[in-house]
């Protein structure tokens, strides 16, 4: 039987739709903002102040100039390189420290835990890391933007407690029929953690999607550049021709203007458009890890 619900839950549900519609507004309105600015004609954006909410005119002058920038597609050939080998290697590497720390019978389990959890609160710093990569004779090379960061230590937790959560007695009855650990592993304790892949596959994507300080550090040679980091070049060089220019003076200016917006969106919707393509797995995931400790 349904409970007929109080006025306070009445008052408190409304609060509470309110405090949320606010949050999604505030959320929403920044990637509303920048794609209206960047379909807005240059001379009519420059003189707009205030909240902005339809575009000014119309016009694809700044998406023209920015995908001829080969910069542009350098950088999406880079990213797309480092998200596809970086993530198969991270969710495998993690996928293999996470079954070790969480089987019955491993040696040395709770020093390994314990080293592990150690890196999450110190580590060695900028210096040390640049030296360790210049000595591993990965400076100016791909492998700097991925090995370093190959094993995240809180998505090796989630997933060991992921793996922890599966019955002991689905790995017992595959040994009686002599399955060893790499069929252990791959023919049953992945293919029972698709959501937790999901999950990780995301978190890993999505973080060398956006990397750019590793690159700044470790590359020179600009035919290595992620997306990233040629938005950044992007944008600094605008705001550079900014300060040169008097405020809403000039067809330089205001196209520089929506030449930032134009750039900021190339870059970042198509990590958007991976979500949606993992979202039902994505809470169930997420929460996958928490269920045993």
């Amino acid at each position: 039987m349904k409970r007929k619900k109080s006025l306070g839950d009445l008052i408190f549900d409304t609060c509470n739709y309110i405090l949320l519609f606010a949050l999604m507004l505030a959320t929403l309105y920044p990637f509303v903002y920048v794609i209206f600015a960047s379909v807005s004609e240059p001379q009519q954006l420059v003189k707009h102040t205030g909240i902005l909410w339809k575009p000014y005119g119309f016009t694809l002058k700044a998406y023209e100039m920015v995908l001829k920038n080969p910069m542009i597609a350098i950088g999406y050939r880079n990213t797309l390189i480092y998200v596809a080998v970086g993530t198969v290697l991270n969710v495998l590497m993690t996928a293999m420290f996470a079954y070790v720390l969480s089987r019955r019978g491993v040696h040395l389990k709770n020093l390994m835990m314990m080293l592990v959890v150690f890196t999450m609160f110190f580590g060695g710093g900028l210096i040390p890391e640049y030296i360790l990569v210049k000595n591993l004779g990965m400076l100016d090379t791909r492998w700097a933007l991925i090995i370093p960061g190959l094993i995240s230590t809180w998505n090796l937790i989630i997933m060991r407690t992921s793996f922890m959560s599966i019955p002991y007695e689905l790995e017992e009855s595959a040994r009686i029929d002599g399955a060893g650990d790499w069929t252990v592993l791959f023919r049953i304790i992945l293919p029972l953690s698709i959501p937790l892949l999901s999950v990780m596959v995301l978190f890993y994507g999505v973080g060398h999607w956006n990397a750019w300080a590793n690159a700044l550090i470790f590359l020179k040679d600009r035919e290595l550049f992620p997306l990233q980091l040629v938005l950044r070049e992007i944008l600094i060089v605008n705001s550079t021709t900014e300060m040169t220019e008097d405020a809403g003076a000039g067809d330089d200016f205001a196209l520089s203007l929506i030449i930032k917006y134009a750039t900021i969106l190339v870059a970042t919707v198509p990590i958007l458009l991976l979500y949606p393509l993992i979202q039902r797995h994505f809470t169930k995931g997420v929460m996958i890890g928490a269920l045993k400790g």
